[in-house]
């Protein structure tokens, strides 16, 4: 968790992409022109909290595998590109696009309690936003008392359930309060 709030976090280096030093990227933004466009980027080393500027030289989606291909000024080979796995590329929180109504940041949803709207119950808190077809809300439960038979290997993936982020489900989202009430269909709590 990023203590500076003034930078928004728009994907993770994960891999070099061939051998000229070009990268693969893991996005955390849905806007693709933070990965298409030259410009100025910025990248956060693990464990620092100053990010450095750097020179985006260009991009583009790899489809089916939700990752971009960019390719960032100075980074000419593969080895220069393993030392910046893991890195986070950054852009400066003044840089958020205008949302339309029913969009929303990331960094706006993580964090927010979860409430079931039919029995008021605070159900966990929101850890991360995957994307796939649908957003879906992975959703960390809040402890029960209830027992669990599950065995210890299992025990994290009990712990969290995804939630298909569509307003059917999720009708009310106050970034303001940092509260998501959810209208779960019958079963979709139970596969935690």
């Amino acid at each position: 968790m990023m203590a500076n709030s003034e930078w928004l976090e728009i994907g993770t280096i994960v891999a070099p992409q061939g051998l000229n030093g070009e990268m693969r990227v893991y996005p955390t933004s849905d806007f693709p022109e933070r990965f298409e466009e030259p410009g100025t980027r910025w990248l956060l080393k693990p464990g620092e909290t100053e990010p450095q500027p750097i020179e985006l030289l260009g991009g583009y989606y790899l489809a089916g595998k939700n990752l971009y291909v960019v390719e960032l000024a100075g980074i000419e080979d593969r080895s220069q590109v393993e030392e910046l796995r893991g890195y986070q590329l950054m852009v400066p929180e003044s840089d958020r696009p205008t949302l339309a109504e029913d969009e929303y940041h990331i960094i706006d949803l993580v964090g927010a309690e979860v409430f079931n709207q039919l029995t008021g119950e605070n159900l966990g808190v929101v850890v991360s936003v995957i994307s796939a077809g649908n957003d879906l809300l992975e959703v960390k439960r809040h402890q029960t008392s209830a027992s669990t038979s599950q065995s210890d290997s299992k025990q994290k993936s009990a712990k969290t359930v995804l939630i298909p982020f569509v307003k059917e489900i999720v009708p009310v989202v106050d970034i303001i309060q940092k509260r998501i009430e959810i209208n779960p269909p019958p079963g979709l709590l139970d596969l935690a």
